[in-house]
């Protein structure tokens, strides 16, 4: 389920470095820690010896031993009812933002080194062990100081490994929590290879899955990469939003360009025609309360509420049951 590597001595490979024409493991070493765990995503943690077993039975005591377990379940001695105003300001770090929101601010991330713009890990709420996936934007150090920034777009890659991580929480029956903050696909020529199949693998994991599943949008929900993201289409069991969300099919910037074309060029004034059609057009089709209104988004929470929220949400959803035809498996 989980790999670990030893960070300076182990190597795993398919072909060694140096059977691969015209590379050398001096000049590219495919078979190290660093490249298995950045490049490839088959190693989840890396570490010194002492590191991995510790983390090893950090792991163990997180996750539960089957589906049928809740032996993972401590006793939260946090506050359930915590006010999280600060967290606003570390959103755009979900390890930061769930630093805030889970208990005693517990937090394990899982494949940290790969495909980094999507945050995938697991956070105690009441006690119980709760998988998350979050977009993210920006990536800070260990002083505080961001030593990283990211588009907030689905990348295959970040597909595949959230993708992945909704399947094992679904297969270990572990609750998964969604942030929602994404206004489209990465455009290069690697992702339009790759991002349709890996889309769709997206969506049909957060669709095919049967634990509780709750999202909270907290920025951009645009196009059908928000739906991929355990929208209410694909059977979220709650969606939560915050005040200052934005969701429609299109950024409202661009969707007046389109819409209003004639009326922009044939203004004397271009620029303030725009912006005034851009607040139309995001007050009437993108805001949390046109979603709202429309069913896509459950409630509209407030920052300071987000934690006693989630955990109300997950505490409704714990005995909840969801029998499907049988069939033998699913396939995409």
């Amino acid at each position: 389920d989980f790999v670990f590597m030893e960070q300076n001595k182990a190597k795993v490979f398919v072909n060694s470095p140096n059977a691969i024409n015209g590379n050398s493991q001096d000049k590219n070493d495919f078979s190290s820690a660093k490249f298995q765990s950045e490049s490839t995503g088959l190693v989840d943690f890396i570490g010194t010896e002492s590191e991995i077993i510790s983390g090893i039975r950090e792991l163990i005591s997180v996750l539960p031993a089957n589906n049928e377990d809740d032996m993972s379940y401590i006793e939260c001695t946090d506050d359930l009812n915590r006010l999280t105003p600060e967290l606003e300001g570390r959103i755009s770090d979900p390890a930061l933002a769930l630093n805030i929101i889970s208990d005693s601010g517990y937090v394990l991330e899982v494949k940290k080194n790969f495909a980094k713009e999507m945050f995938t890990g697991f956070i105690r709420l009441n006690g119980n062990t709760v998988g998350v996936v979050a977009n993210r934007r920006a990536l800070y150090d260990e002083n505080g100081e961001i030593a990283d920034e990211f588009e907030n777009v689905l990348s295959h890659q970040g597909s595949d490994k959230a993708a992945g991580f909704v399947e094992f929480c679904d297969a270990f029956n572990i609750p998964v929590l969604t942030l929602v903050d994404v206004k489209g696909y990465k455009a290069t020529k690697c992702s339009e290879k790759r991002m349709p199949k890996a889309g769709a693998k997206l969506t049909y994991a957060y669709a095919n899955a049967t634990v509780p599943k709750v999202s909270l949008i907290v920025g951009d929900a645009y196009g059908s990469a928000s739906l991929s993201m355990n929208s209410k289409s694909i059977g979220a069991d709650i969606v939560f939003a915050w005040e200052n969300a934005k969701m429609g099919m299109m950024n409202a910037s661009e969707a007046v360009k389109i819409i209003y074309s004639k009326e922009i060029d044939s203004s004397e004034d271009i620029k303030t025609t725009l912006e005034e059609k851009t607040r139309e057009y995001e007050n009437l089709q993108n805001s949390a309360v046109y979603a709202a209104r429309r069913g896509y988004v459950d409630d509209i929470i407030t920052v300071a509420d987000t934690r006693k929220r989630l955990l109300a949400a997950f505490e409704m959803l714990f005995t909840k049951k969801e029998d499907r035809p049988y069939k033998k498996h699913g396939l995409i």
